[in-house]
This record gives C-alpha cells, sequence and structure tokens, in this order.
C-alpha cells in the first residue's frame, strides 16, 4: 500500500513510519522539514506546510494518508478536502480527551464528546484541546465518510517521547528516597506504548477498517500504585512512596496534568518541593 502521512518525524509519526515500511508499504512524508530533517532518509518526502503547500500533493493518489498533526478544524478541512480525491481512506489521530465527561469508568466510542463555545477558535489550551479534536473529526468524517478512521489514543508512551507525562515517574522513582505520588495507590491509570499503538493503526488500514476507535491499555485493570512499584522494581530502588491528597496538591500548585481517565499525576514534583 502507499501511504501518506502528514508529520512522521515525531513520536507517533516516526513510529508509524517504522511499523509501516516494516510491513512492506510505500511512505511518503508531507511536513515542513523542520523536526528530524535527517529521519528516514530512504522515504519520499513532500515539504510543505498544511495550509499553504497542498497542491504539492495533487499529482499523486494514495491508498491512506494518516494525518498525525491536526489539531483546529479549519486546517484539518483544508487537509480533508485538497484529499478527497487523491487518497482512499484519512486516518485521523485524535486524542481520548475528546469527551465530555470522564466520571464515567469504561468510556466507549459511543459517549459524548466535548463541545466548545467558540468552534473557530484556534489556541490549544487544557480546556480547549479536546473540543477542538472532536471538531476535527467531525470534519473529515463529513468528507470521507465511511472512507475515514478516527483514532484516540489514551496515554501515549515509549521511544522517542518527547513529553516528561509518563517517563518523569521511572526516572524520578530510580534516583530512590521519598516519591511524592498523587491521590492513592489505588487509583486507576492507562498507557498504550507507541510501539503497539502504531502497529493496530497500520494493521487497521490494511484491514480497510473504518469508524472510531478509543486506543488504550493495558488489558487488565492498572492501579497507579502498581505502576510506580514496577517502576521501583525494574530500577532496583528504595524508593518510597509517599501519597498525597488532591487537595494538598491543588494547595501548593504542583500541577496536574490528565492521565487517560482524568485521574491525575504529577508534572515535575520534585522540582516543585
Amino acid at each position: 500500500m502507499k501511504i501518506l502521512i502528514i508529520g512522521g518525524t515525531r513520536f507517533l509519526g516516526r513510529h508509524l513510519v517504522n511499523s509501516a515500511r516494516s510491513r512492506g508499504h510505500i511512505v511518503t512524508l508531507f511536513n515542513r522539514g523542520q523536526s528530524n530533517p535527517n529521519l528516514f532518509l530512504q522515504v519520499d518526502k513532500i515539504h510543505g506546510d498544511r495550509e499553504k503547500d497542498l497542491d504539492k500533493l495533487m499529482n499523486q493518489h494514495w491508498d491512506a494518508v494518516i494525518d498525525t498533526c491536526g489539531y483546529f478544524p479549519r486546517i484539518v478541512n483544508m487537509s480533508a478536502e485538497a484529499l478527497k480525491d487523491k487518497v482512499d481512506k484519512y486516518v485521523f489521530i485524535s486524542s481520548i480527551s475528546v469527551y465530555a465527561d470522564f466520571k464515567k469508568i469504561g468510556i466507549n466510542e459511543n459517549d459524548s464528546v466535548a463541545k466548545i463555545e467558540n468552534e473557530s477558535m484556534e489556541e490549544i489550551t487544557g480546556e480547549s484541546y479536546g473540543p477542538l479534536k472532536a471538531l476535527c473529526e467531525k470534519t473529515v468524517q463529513d468528507v470521507f465518510g465511511m472512507y475515514s478512521l478516527i483514532i484516540r489514543p489514551g496515554l501515549i508512551v515509549g521511544p522517542h517521547d518527547p513529553t516528561d507525562r509518563f517517563t518523569y515517574w521511572p526516572v524520578r522513582v530510580a534516583r530512590g528516597d521519598d516519591v511524592l505520588a498523587p491521590d492513592n495507590p489505588n487509583v486507576l491509570t492507562q498507557i498504550v506504548d507507541v510501539r503497539d499503538l502504531s502497529k493496530f493503526i497500520i494493521e487497521l488500514i490494511e484491514q480497510n477498517v473504518s469508524g472510531v476507535f478509543n486506543a488504550t491499555g493495558p488489558d487488565y485493570e492498572l492501579s497507579f500504585g502498581r505502576l510506580l512499584d514496577t517502576c521501583k522494581l525494574i530500577g532496583n530502588s528504595n524508593a518510597k512512596f509517599k501519597w498525597a491528597s488532591l487537595d494538598f496538591i491543588e494547595k501548593n500548585k504542583l500541577q496536574p496534568v490528565k492521565l487517560l481517565n482524568t485521574h491525575c499525576h504529577i508534572d515535575h514534583v520534585g522540582s516543585k518541593l
């Protein structure tokens, strides 16, 4: 298959390239050439801005496009409209953050998504990110209909993660001694390995699957206490976990980060103490 990837040189994008190529597919990247420009020297690249240079894609045809970096519905609509006669399937990487209510345990793809009053807003904040992603999904579905595939990942972890939302924890636990942890050890959490996610997406494309899919793991209940205990075991650490209430975290302004099911972990807690 011929697969066009919008982006493709950072985190999930680069793993999608690896997964697709390992399964024999021909990959083309469309990006500005600014992030990791020396990556994938053997892969065909078309450099351009998705707002200004979509005409550079008009002379080819692909079996699927994977949009890894769509955040605003106006811009996603431009890409979808430009490619509707150039690709057979539009795969949009969305987010689990699209859902309106995270109090429910067991959110599924039919649950309501969040809305935003100003749908033309083009600023990413904690409040706008999910609703804007939901609007991007709708844009893709409006243009491609049954030939759209929407992926809603949870917290993605693994090699080349540019954030420390997850990696903070194994690194901090490995240092040992007292480790401040949020809420209580029984809080449930979910993560998905970027390599598993990229393979899953490529397999769905191969099987010509359409629709909307949550993508997270593991396939069992994982408590945050178990996650930290595993970090401790793997790191051969003497860490001692000090569990702090959410009230304490808020009072001391320890910057919670939403972790898939809105239970939170603390970003840079060590630097805040």
